[in-house]
């Protein structure tokens, strides 16, 4: 079974000489906005097996010589595959790390005796499973007294100077920039400190921490100037959501207000990105700045919409003189003239557009996205929460509805996490007056009445998890808004299916791992269902990754199922809304929507009542859905 097929979706061909160029000519010309080498993979799974290969070879190099390694790590999701690897390397491989000195990054400030920080989760993730000495894994002391936090700064710098400095760093990136937790604004010189958490930062971490309420308000962390006396620095991120900032790291100037950037000036340093995170770099996403192009009609269209933003004009406005000057001219020789490229792209991003997401029946669909025939079709929407669908495709969800297709919504997960405990009370109190009315006598609701709002109002303290029936509660709660907003679309409850896949069901915002029994749910529903048209989630931005690992479940199943009949006359589309859209280059099917439709799909997001503004994994995006 595969269980990471979203990380091999490409939207766009990206030939290899632009990211894995065979010779330095070649590699010299291709980065030539780039001001940090940068080496960039096809996958994660192919980086990260690269960064452990390179942290395992100065190991094996220093044993040899009889010398320790120190080696700096930190804390993010990003990093989580690439301890995986080296305690791979150690259990199956038999790598040592008894001469290996492991240095913390930072860690939050202060921490109560409840609250996991980043030297517990190092532990879990990497220290528990190697053979690395405890004596030899240094972290700030955060059981010292708020007035000693300047001396122990200065205790720990010296720590590490008396090691004789770091040999290999691992970093990461965050949204604004940072390296670490350091945050825009810091110094060049800076050395380790306290510093106090932005929101950003705080919203970061609050996947460790359960909620945002309960991440510390500061930290304490290595400065800028000593990640920078590192003898070796690698810079590793994964996935299209950094794809911006990497960009700003890469091909921007050096400025506090992106500290990552400082890392240009480092004499041995190199960013580790799979193809997702490099995707805004100028050679994967405007290469004909930099090379002759292997054109097709993806890139021709990314370079006719990146052309006419840059000029502000429309297509049918381009002129020959605007394809020369914007390094264009290699159209202008495939094509012959200015008039010929606009036409074909024009063309080509009007046909993308339809008022009939499922075809439409007794049509010509040549130039249509979708197919007329059949009519009606059986079409399956994946929803990872169940607000998704109509948040992110409510329009088209409510159009194939009212085409009269045979729509069913099938919402994947229970998203039981994201209702606060208000709304439990709230329910719990009408569910109390309704007793008292009507059945006074039902001791079982009494009962459990008063077991769950003991539990809710005073056995709760921070940090606890719910008890399996609160939780249960709460899914109770989201299923009904879903429901609601399904009867809102028209969309008859014998069509709606809660398929709660185990994966999420940990009580947590860390999920477990998709495994056989998640895709079985998945198979079972498709086998029942043999949809001709199936929509997935596509945003892999979201800020808790349950969209990523839904979808990845979602094409688990179906690549099993790939070689039944039923699916050689299926299409799967992706479609996003909530955190990033599509880029116009990368639309294949644009639904219009009109002011009806939009107050409908607006209406139908409200009955969503849980997750207005006090949601809890809204993530970074102010905006209300």
């Amino acid at each position: 079974m595969r269980t990471n097929l979203s990380s091999q979706i490409t939207l766009v061909r990206i030939p290899k000489r632009y990211y894995q160029p065979e010779d330095i000519f070649e590699l010299s010309r291709v980065t030539r906005f780039e001001k940090t080498q940068s080496e960039i993979f096809d996958n994660e799974s192919i980086g990260t097996k690269h960064v452990a290969a390179e942290i395992a070879t100065l190991i094996l190099e220093k044993q040899t010589l009889g010398e320790n390694c120190v080696i700096g790590l930190t804390n993010g999701k990003t990093h989580v595959s690439i301890y995986n690897e080296l305690v791979r390397l150690h259990k199956e491989e038999e790598l040592s790390f008894k001469n290996v000195i492991f240095v913390n990054l930072f860690e939050f400030y202060p921490l109560n005796k409840s609250s996991k920080g980043c030297l517990s989760k190092l532990k879990e993730l990497l220290f528990n499973h190697i053979d690395v000495l405890k004596e030899n894994i240094y972290s700030p002391d955060i059981t010292v007294d708020k007035s000693e936090i300047i001396n122990e700064c200065k205790i720990y710098e010296q720590k590490i100077a008396n090691l004789g400095g770091i040999d290999f760093q691992i970093l990461g990136i965050g949204r604004s920039g940072n390296i670490g937790i350091i945050e825009p604004g810091s110094q060049l010189n800076s050395s380790t400190r306290l510093i106090l958490l932005d929101n950003l930062s705080r919203k970061d971490a609050s996947e460790l921490f359960g909620s945002i309420e309960l991440v510390p308000i500061s930290a304490i962390t290595l400065g800028v100037g000593t990640i920078l006396k590192a003898k070796r620095i690698i810079l590793a991120a994964w996935g299209e959501h950094k794809s911006s900032v990497i960009k700003s790291a890469i091909e921007g100037i050096v400025t506090d207000a992106l500290p990552a950037s400082y890392l240009q000036t480092h004499t041995n340093v190199k960013l580790c990105i799979d193809l997702s995170a490099a995707s805004e770099l100028t050679r994967i996403s405007r290469p004909w700045l930099v090379t002759s192009c292997e054109w097709d009609d993806k890139l021709i269209r990314r370079a006719i919409v990146w052309l006419c933003m840059k000029i502000n004009k429309p297509i049918l406005k381009l002129t020959n003189k605007d394809y020369n000057e914007n390094g264009l001219s290699e159209l202008l020789a495939l094509f012959g003239s200015a008039y010929n490229v606009n036409i074909r792209i024009f063309n080509d991003l009007q046909h993308t557009i339809t008022g009939w997401p499922g075809g439409k029946p007794n049509a010509d669909d040549t130039n249509r996205p979708e197919r007329a025939i059949p009519y009606p079709k059986n079409l399956l929407i994946f929803s990872p929460h169940p607000d998704d669908d109509v948040i992110s495709m409510g329009g088209t969800f409510k159009r194939l509805i009212d085409q009269n297709h045979n729509v069913h919504v099938a919402y994947q997960t229970s998203g039981n996490i994201a209702v606060a405990d208000e709304e439990v009370i709230s329910f719990l109190s009408f569910l109390k007056g309704f007793k008292d009315k009507y059945d006074n006598e039902n001791q079982i609701l009494e009962s459990k009445y008063s077991e769950f709002s003991q539990f809710i109002l005073h056995d709760k303290k921070e940090g606890d998890l719910d008890t399996p029936e609160i939780l249960e509660m709460k899914a109770l709660i989201r299923r009904g808004e879903a429901k609601a907003a399904c009867r809102y679309m028209s969309l008859p409850s014998k069509n709606v299916h809660f398929l709660n896949l185990p994966f999420y069901e940990t009580g947590t915002v860390k999920k477990g791992a998709i495994n056989l029994v998640d895709v079985d749910i998945i198979k079972k529903l498709l086998a029942e269902m043999k949809p001709q048209q199936i929509f997935v989630a596509g945003d892999l931005a979201d800020p808790h990754g349950t969209h990523k690992v839904c979808l990845d479940a979602a094409l688990a199943a179906i690549d099993e199922m790939k070689d039944e009949d039923w699916m050689k006359n299926c299409r799967i589309w992706m479609y996003r809304g909530a955190w990033k859209e599509w880029e116009i280059d990368h639309i294949e099917m644009a639904v219009p929507i009109s002011p009806e439709e939009l107050r409908n799909k607006r209406n139908a997001i409200l009955r969503h009542q849980s997750q207005m503004e006090s949601a809890p994994f809204m993530g970074n995006d102010e905006r209300l859905f």
